[in-house]
């Protein structure tokens, strides 16, 4: 299925982009750069993280887990909030990696057009129309091969697009929670093995870290209300967790069990329609006893 591809900043809306690699932007000229563009090029490096794809394929690796059953359907938000709708693209980008592992071309259909869905209210549909048509051709003749081709030139595509239109703060919210749907995934997974098989590949505390600092540095604007804090606060807790140097089963179990569960409020949450959000967020001291 999907080789490792690495995922570099995971623009907004990349959807349909399911395929991992780092961006290089289009416009690189010799000259020098300006202070703002080393500023953005320094952001883009930082952001440079693991898919939800290439732990689904070490993943397969290691306990060959039955993906037909991980499969979530695909609804997007009812909202007019741009964060929110970033957080969005972020998870069902990760749901998008779930359903190409599992070989289900209806359910890539259905991302396919949630995602459009909010390329529209995200001002970025243009772009991808003739992207997504193709990803539905594809998905419609089990053409599994070239989707992935097709997903992969997607997502270049889109980045490129959001990086010229500098909508780098969304970037770093869909990059969260494309990471934070991945884990939610992951931890199911492994604790579903009575080995807990697969562990292993889950230990990146450093890059958990990594994305709650870079939602630090959030306009204001965009950390108002519960949503986006709640993102952070999981990221901190499952790096708290991930961090524990622990070996014994039983506490290992625990710890992915708390990780699953906050990452599973934390998802619920973004794909909630902003008018009935709940109020609470996963807790930000992680229990080890």
């Amino acid at each position: 299925m999907l080789t490792g591809r690495h995922f570099g900043v995971i623009a907004l809306m990349a959807l349909m982009a399911m395929g991992c690699h780092a961006v290089q932007s289009a416009n690189a000229a010799n000259s020098p750069m300006t202070e703002p563009q080393k500023q953005a090029a320094v952001f883009l490096d930082e952001l440079s993280v693991p898919s939800p794809g290439e732990v689904f394929s070490a993943l397969n690796k290691a306990c060959r887990p039955n993906w037909a059953t991980l499969v979530t359907p695909a609804t997007a938000p009812v909202t007019t909030e741009r964060p929110q709708l970033a957080l969005a693209v972020g998870v069902l980008t990760a749901n998008g990696y779930v359903a190409v592992e599992a070989q289900d071309g209806q359910q890539v259909k259905n991302v396919g057009r949630e995602m459009m869905t909010l390329a529209k209210s995200l001002g970025v549909s243009q772009s991808l129309l003739g992207r997504g048509n193709s990803l539905m051709e594809f998905a419609e003749s089990n053409d599994w091969e070239a989707l992935a081709d097709e997903l992969e030139a997607t997502e270049n595509e889109v980045k490129n697009s959001m990086v010229d239109q500098k909508d780098r703060d969304l970037v770093t919210l869909t990059s969260a929670a494309a990471w934070l749907r991945g884990l939610e995934v992951a931890t199911g997974v492994v604790l579903a093995s009575d080995s807990l098989q697969g562990a292993a590949e889950l230990h990146q505390p450093e890059l958990a870290r990594r994305l709650a600092s870079q939602l630090d540095t959030l306009p204001d604007r965009m950390k108002r209300g519960a949503l986006v804090p709640s993102v952070k606060r999981t990221l901190e807790t499952s790096a708290t967790l991930l961090e524990d140097p622990e070996t014994k089963s039983d506490v290992l179990r625990k710890n992915f069990t708390k990780i699953h569960e906050d990452c599973s409020t934390v998802v619920k949450a973004i794909l909630t329609s902003s008018t009935a959000l709940p109020r609470t967020a996963p807790s930000a001291t992680p229990s080890k006893s």
